[in-house]
């Protein structure tokens, strides 16, 4: 026998009250059909597939479940400017009428479009008319204050006239000054006249105590600097090619130098790293030594700085290697390396001796002493280098004849030490190549001046 669970679902109904009572109620079989709209809407919801971009999928169905549409079309306002309602309010009147503008002297009459409720406001770009206050003198500030014997009052009164009638455009009123009539006069006259005038006004007129900012034109600095503009102006090509020619030198000289002054910097430090090191080992024979009781294994004694070569010192925790001392450090370059090796080698030392407290620290000292030998006499082959240069062209300029020759203890006939470059111009100039690469080329040092003392053994860069 069927039961009310059957009955409802043959008819598709469903409810809570019917569930809950099992029994058929009136709102069951009249709400059916909103039911079954509901459930078959229900059943109409779509999921975005696995692997598509929402936005993508936003493209094929909206909100509400609408064809994607054929054309573009925009119904929001968003972010858009909106567009103008025409036609909501009436349109304000305009009239053609005449103005004139207060600029003008001569009582023009003009005639524009304009709206009518502005019929009778001053002209909008009278504003822009901006006039230079040029001021006014009288006749007795000028006999009292403003006389010159080289310029006559009419003719100030008509520079005067000019700077009234052109804005202070000097170059306009030159143009227009009447030179028939007065003194030919230049752009910087007229300068001068005008703004000595005008600080002597401003003297005349200040009240006590006022801080004035008064206009100085300095005419003779006008007048070189025009000067100037045209002999700039007026070069020929091979002045131009000459210059540009000079600038090029003078950048090489200046790179020049600050290799040589970097040089000299390296060198003074090596020098003085030997002379500390030198000092440093004296004191320590000199010093009395004193029993001190013996250390355990496990403290490290302090590594010195020496001056070639600046051993890392190991002072992290844990458990490091003696050897590990003895390691040279990355700042020693691959050349130094070979270099120090085989220097040990003639010596007869063991690249990798027995790591013990004494010897760590004494081998140490030595690689480091090596070093500083190795880089003393780079340097001293470097400055040889450089002075059998410096030799051989004092010597080209001597066969030129622009200077004398260069006497056995290094100085000229007439008792000067020294090598003047400049005084090899002329002929000579020809005759010397100017090699600019590497830093010790012969010519590396064109500016320099040599110096050599009684001995012949001194090397002195000035």
């Amino acid at each position: 026998m069927a039961t009310g669970a059957d009955v409802r679902d043959i008819l598709e109904l469903g409810g809570v009250e019917s569930e809950n009572t099992g029994t058929i109620n009136k709102k069951d079989i009249i709400n059916s059909d909103k039911k079954k709209s509901k459930k078959s809407s229900e059943t109409l919801t779509f999921k975005r597939p696995e692997g598509m971009h929402r936005e993508v999928y936003a493209l094929l169905y909206s909100d509400k479940k609408d064809a994607p549409p054929l054309l573009p079309s925009d119904t929001t306002q968003g972010y858009r400017t909106v567009k103008a309602k025409l036609g909501s309010k009436k349109v304000r009147p305009w009239k053609w009428m005449p103005f004139t503008n207060p600029a003008r002297k001569d009582g023009a009459m003009f005639y524009h479009w304009r709206r009518a409720a502005e019929e009778g406001k001053d002209y909008p770009f009278a504003r822009f008319n901006k006039t230079v206050q040029v001021p006014v003198y009288s006749e007795q500030e000028y006999q009292m204050y403003l006389h010159d014997d080289a310029w006559t009052k009419a003719e100030t009164d008509h520079l005067f006239d000019l700077a009234r009638r052109f804005d202070l455009r000097f170059v306009v009123i030159h143009d227009r000054y009447d030179h028939q009539q007065f003194k030919k006069r230049s752009v910087e006259d007229l300068k001068e006249r005008y703004y000595h005038i005008c600080a002597k006004l401003a003297n005349i007129r200040a009240a006590p105590g006022t801080d004035l900012k008064i206009p100085v034109f300095d005419a003779g600095h006008e007048r070189r600097r025009k000067e100037q503009l045209e002999r700039l102006y007026n070069r020929t090509p091979e002045q131009v090619a000459e210059e540009e020619y000079l600038i090029q030198e003078l950048r090489k000289i200046e790179t020049r130098k600050k290799e040589r002054e970097k040089r000299t910097q390296d060198l003074q430090k090596l020098i003085t790293a030997a002379d500390t090191t030198t000092e440093q080992r004296r004191a320590e024979r000199k010093a009395p030594k004193k029993k001190l009781p013996q250390k355990k294994e496990t403290e490290k004694p302090a590594v010195p700085e020496t001056a070639g070569i600046k051993f890392p010192d190991f002072k992290s925790a844990g458990v490091t290697l003696r050897s590990q001392r003895m390691k040279l450090p990355s700042s020693v370059g691959q050349k130094k390396i070979k270099a120090l090796e085989q220097m040990l080698m003639e010596l007869g030392v063991d690249l990798n001796p027995m790591p013990t407290e004494e010897i760590v620290q004494m081998f140490n000292e030595l690689r480091s002493d090596l070093v500083l030998l190795y880089e003393l006499k780079q340097a001293f082959a470097n400055c040889e280098y450089e002075l059998q240069m410096l030799r051989h062209r004092y010597e080209a300029l001597a066969k030129a004849g622009s200077i004398g020759p260069l006497s056995a203890e290094g100085t000229h006939p007439d008792g000067q030490a020294g090598l003047g470059i400049e005084e090899g111009k002329g002929d000579a100039k020809d005759q010397i190549i100017d090699v600019v690469g590497a830093p010790l080329t012969p010519n590396s040092d064109i500016e320099n001046t040599l110096s050599v003392n009684g001995r012949g053994d001194t090397l002195i860069w000035t």
